[in-house]
């Protein structure tokens, strides 16, 4: 069997009618395959991908890592000391830069592959119908033979023959250039004609924009038309973002800035009298000491961290740069339904031939009845009621089932809520589904703004209509009254208690029908322009998520605006917005698409920033509303999840997808998607945003000062000592060893207290703020007296030169550990511990801590290490000596907390 299908798959596919298609692939047009002929069929055919594309090889990968300015002076002064033949120095040297480029090579390998298996988070799936059931199935799953179903928003998953087609049109632009959506067909075309014109195929990667269709797969992974032209999708993993190319252009800077003292320190060792050598070594002592090597590994550690755990709290990133512009965020664009709130809508109200109806029972749990008057009512008694719930339940492509002991949609919320209704009133699904089966179907677009369905009934035909008020009542001449007769539309009334209905939260469906002749097998536009018959009113609301309440008050505590844009009625909108806390000011308007329409440019961008709800906007409006915002100097997110959504999602600076709702479109062109597309993990996201930054700040005001002041011993050195302070070797060690491990834990420091507090960040700042810089120049400072204050009075009173360096060097470390202590989190968590306000303790310094207090105990005591770094062995006396001399650093850290505070 799999042997005739292989051979099949060379078939010129639009050259033959659907069943043809069906024969020669061993499918069936309605049923598709069954689960044994997918898995033979997966095991000859593989998997439905395209080969990725290729890595870097690791070498290559690992030699990159040396390609960095500041890197290549250490390479130099390596090899210089070397043709000196100070062997310990330059083994010191070559062994720091090695280590240095496998730990980037390492963290570099582990952040790509956390961010590649985050983004495998996200695949694609497919609708299929297997064992004559529809399913969603993993696209890469998918098998020549398989029935695949596709719908408004879709990334076609393989190559297709379209077998059935209702409008559907798809955009083939990344495949034929062509950047008008195709309209298809699925009638047999000549053997010859061109990719571009094949309207009965739909191909693998292109995205349908409006319609549905079914179509039988007859090619998978490279065997599809994309596949043959190498068209693959760019999937490497980019770890640039604003923040390191600010680092490179700090680097090169400051590449700069060191080869000057350099040379001024050479040229000062010259002028004291020092040998062309001696001269050197300063130089290079100068060098390594001004070199911040372990930032760079930290920066990329904390961005990788920072990525996993906004995955942890529902926020994939697709983009790294979003990690930092969440950081920078003024504005939160959000939709409605389901970010906002449950997405478990409810029918509240319904309103017949003048009269309302109130409906218990929450959810889409079928306990409930339908009231008048605080009395059930029996339907089969009131026609209109009848007609009204019978045309929410068979005008609908969702359905209810059981999952984890619970009732849930398949499919649409709202079209979920009128089989909950109408189940209250004892209407069955399956069971009318099987007496009036569906001839055929119009779904819902946005431009139209309803669904319409065509019924057999017996031997008559029947059309149900479901939509926005807007869209059905026009087209209506008459009401179905209680006793099943056509009497007069009160247009003004069905209005009167749509805004009634609104003003309570309620989104609106209006329901109408038109019974049409016998041998109506096919259902367009045209037929449901006119003569139509009102049947009623469905209100239904979707309770606000109480997290997302609480959310909104922390983003508007910290200075970002939350606006909502939906497309639901003016009246739900307000209401809805009201009760989250979006509109605080009961004055503030409320505008309509239709109202944003008419508006010119300045309009457009004074209302958008002054105004907090936009109702029954349009996708592409959307687009002008984030245009808008930008032009006032906003840094906006904004969610999107249907097609027309992506211009909006590129354009803003954070584009955020929904998870479980998005289109695939909508998925591609975003910057993070929602796994739960609730609105609190955007404001998740946002924390951690902040933190990431506020970590990298702390990274940088915590190594910067180690090499300022490591720096400033050498240059000062040289002008009044006749030996240095601390040489090359022992300079590395503070660097790599003692410095990168402090500074580590502040890449797991948790959100500040103080971040939500704090107005968003301007994006244009510079790296070293005003703030930032006085701070390195001060702790610089501060750390050049330790060493050299410490070296001095014990060179003076011992005359031991190695004792004077170890004890110095000590110290720093004394020092930089009070430091960590007070630019971290570590003592604070440790008090809120034991007063009871947290249940946690960040433990990562403490870690650290103990890790550097090891390896300077091992720095000083093993006579090994004293021979390789020029050190001596302390006494106890000697070691709390080190730790006296960086006690002040407390005081000057708590000094520095309120005068050039971080947070």
């Amino acid at each position: 069997m799999t042997t005739a299908i292989k051979d099949s798959l060379e078939t010129v596919w639009h050259n033959i009618s659907p069943a043809e298609v069906a024969q020669h692939i061993d499918s069936h047009i309605k049923d598709g395959l069954t689960s044994n002929e997918v898995a033979q069929r997966q095991e000859r055919f593989g998997l439905n991908q395209l080969s990725s594309q290729k890595k870097k090889n690791p070498l290559w990968r690992f030699l990159l890592q040396f390609n960095q300015p500041l890197l290549y002076i250490l390479l130099v002064a390596g090899v210089v000391t070397a043709l000196l033949q100070d062997w310990v120095d330059a083994g010191v040297i070559s062994a720091v830069t090695l280590l240095n480029a496998i730990i980037g090579f390492i963290q570099e390998s582990k952040a790509e592959s956390a961010i590649a298996a985050l983004a495998e988070m996200t695949t694609t799936e497919a609708s299929v119908i297997r064992n004559r059931q529809k399913s969603l199935v993993p696209s890469n799953d998918l098998v020549p033979g398989d029935l695949v179903l596709l719908s408004s928003g879709d990334r076609i998953p393989a190559d297709l023959r379209l077998i059935t087609v209702r409008d559907l049109q798809v955009d083939e632009s990344a495949l034929t250039g062509e950047s008008i959506a195709v309209e298809k067909a699925v009638k047999p075309l000549e053997t010859d004609i061109p990719l571009a014109e094949r309207t009965n195929m739909a191909y693998a990667g292109s995205l349908v924009t409006s319609g549905r269709a079914s179509g039988l797969v007859v090619a998978i992974g490279a065997t599809t038309e994309a596949g043959k032209i190498s068209q693959l999708m760019d999937q490497t993993t980019d770890l640039e973002t604003p923040l390191t190319r600010k680092i490179d252009r700090f680097s090169k800077k400051l590449l700069y800035v060191i080869l000057v003292l350099a040379a001024l320190t050479f040229a000062v060792g010259l002028g004291r009298g020092e040998s062309v050598v001696n001269g050197f070594k300063a130089a290079v002592a100068l060098v390594v000491s001004a070199i911040p090597e372990g930032l760079p590994t930290i920066i990329t550690i904390t961005l990788a961290i920072g990525v996993s755990r906004m995955a942890r709290r529902h926020a994939i990133i697709r983009k790294l740069p979003a990690v930092e512009a969440l950081g920078s965020t003024t504005v939160i664009c959000s939709d409605k339904t389901g970010t906002l709130t449950q997405n478990q809508m409810t029918v509240q109200d319904i309103f017949i031939s003048g009269k309302h109806y109130a409906v218990s029972g929450v959810g889409y749990a079928s306990q409930g009845e339908i009231l008048l008057d605080e009395q059930p009512v029996d339907v089969t008694d009131n026609s209109a009621l009848y007609e009204c719930l019978l045309a929410g339940l068979l005008c609908n492509d969702a359905h209810i089932q059981q999952q984890d002991g619970q009732q849930v949609v398949a499919g649409d919320p709202t079209e979920g809520a009128l089989i909950v209704v109408a189940g209250k009133a004892g209407l069955s699904q399956s069971a009318f589904e099987r007496q009036m089966p569906r001839v055929d179907a119009i779904p819902f677009e946005s431009q139209f703004q309803y669904m319409a369905t065509l019924h057999k009934v017996n031997s008559d035909k029947v059309i149900y209509v479901k939509g926005s008020v807007e869209a059905i009542l026009h087209r209506c001449e008459g009401m179905l009254d209680t006793q099943g007769k056509v009497t007069r539309l009160d247009s003004k009334q069905v209005e009167h208690q749509v805004n009634a209905m609104a003003q309570k939260g309620l989104r609106v469906l209006a329901f109408a029908k038109k019974l049409v002749r016998k041998n109506q097998h096919s259902l367009d536009h045209s037929d449901i322009n006119e003569q139509l018959i009102f049947l009623g009113l469905q209100g239904m609301i979707d309770p606000p998520r109480p997290e997302a309440i609480t959310a909104i008050k922390a983003c508007q505590s910290t200075g970002i605006q939350v606006k909502m844009i939906t497309g639901d009625h003016a009246l739900t909108a307000d209401a809805i917005a009201r009760k989250i806390g979006i509109k605080q000011n009961p004055s503030s308007r409320v505008f309509t698409g239709q109202e944003l329409a008419r508006m010119n440019q300045q309009q457009l961008a004074q209302v958008v920033e002054d105004s907090m709800v936009f109702a029954r906007v349009a996708p592409e409006q959307k687009l002008q509303l984030v245009e808008a915002l930008q032009s006032k100097g906003e840094i906006v997110a904004m969610t999107g999840d249907g097609v027309n959504d992506a211009p909006a999602l590129r354009q803003a600076d954070i584009g955020i997808a929904m998870g479980i709702t998005g289109t695939e479109v909508a998925k591609e062109a975003s910057d993070m998607i929602l796994t739960d597309d609730n609105f609190a993990s955007i404001e998740a996201a946002v924390e951690e945003g902040r933190t990431i930054y506020q970590n990298l700040l702390k990274a940088i005001a915590f190594i910067l000062p180690i090499n300022g002041g490591e720096a400033m011993t050498i240059l000062i050195g040289m002008f009044f000592a006749a030996t240095l302070p601390i040489i090359p070797v022992q300079i590395l060690w503070l660097n790599m060893v003692s410095g990168v491990a402090l500074c580590l834990p502040l890449a797991f420091e948790p959100q500040s207290p103080n971040l939500t507090r704090l107005s968003p960040r301007n994006p244009n700042e510079p790296l070293l703020s005003g703030s930032l810089l006085k701070r390195v120049l001060t702790v610089s400072i501060f750390n050049w007296i330790v060493i050299f204050g410490v070296y001095e009075w014990i060179l003076r009173t011992t005359g031991n030169t190695n004792l004077a360096r170890t004890m110095a060097i000590n110290a720093l470390v004394a020092a930089e550990i009070f430091y960590l202590l007070g630019i971290s989190q570590f003592l604070p968590s440790v008090v809120a511990f034991a007063r009871g306000k947290t249940k946690s303790i960040g433990y990562a310094p403490a870690i650290g801590i103990v890790c550097v207090v090891i390896l300077q105990v091992l720095f000083s005591q093993w006579n090994i290490m004293n021979q390789v770094f020029d050190t001596a062995p302390l006494s106890l006396a000697q070691g709390l000596i080190c730790i006296g001399a960086g006690l002040p650093m407390i005081v000057l850290a708590l000094l520095l907390k309120r005068f050039a505070a971080l947070d």
